[in-house]
């Protein structure tokens, strides 16, 4: 189950939105969706989580580029809303690279149904390029009261109430939640 909301700073404090993002198709999308949320181009937080697996936080400060932290990327990975976040910028990796296995060069004999636990010890070579970490900007909540290694230390089950509390928002969260 996902969750995904908008907090916008104002003037009066921070004003929560839940957002849907079944029509947001790239990162740049949902930066834009973020920006329609301030129009005096404060600092709008895009957060996002998949229930015990991650949380995504995006942060949009006016028109600068968006800053992004996932909690978990090879988690992430395995959701569409985790994908938008997953640049090859963010994972490190020449744009446009494939991090999937050549089809074509593997041997395949017809009794792939699944991954063996083997592979899951070893990553699987779908994962490989992705790690089972957090990536990003793990600085990203600094200025606002949350520091890396907090951050870095949420679990993705309370993650996202934890920064809002944090941030004094927890109410307005709650009420699009």
């Amino acid at each position: 189950m996902y969750f995904a909301a908008l907090l916008a700073r104002t003037e009066d404090g921070w004003e929560a939105s839940d957002t849907e993002l079944d029509d947001v198709e790239t990162l740049s999308d949902l930066a834009d969706l973020a920006r329609e949320a301030s129009p005096d181009e404060d600092t709008v937080l895009v957060l996002i989580e998949q229930e015990d697996a991650w949380f995504g936080v995006v942060r949009v400060d006016g028109e600068d580029d968006p800053r992004i932290y996932v909690s978990d990327a090879a988690a992430a990975q395995r959701s569409a809303y985790g994908e938008l976040l997953l640049t090859d910028e963010l994972l490190g990796r020449e744009p446009g690279a494939d991090d999937g296995p050549d089809l074509d060069s593997l041997d395949l004999d017809g009794t792939e149904d699944g991954e063996s636990e083997d592979d899951e010890e070893e990553g699987g070579a779908a994962t490989d390029a992705v790690p089972h970490s957090p990536v990003g900007d793990s600085e990203i909540l600094d200025d606002l009261g949350i520091s890396e290694k907090e951050l870095r230390a949420l679990d993705a089950d309370d993650a996202l109430n934890t920064i809002a509390e944090a941030l004094g928002a927890s109410e307005v969260l709650e009420t699009v939640r």
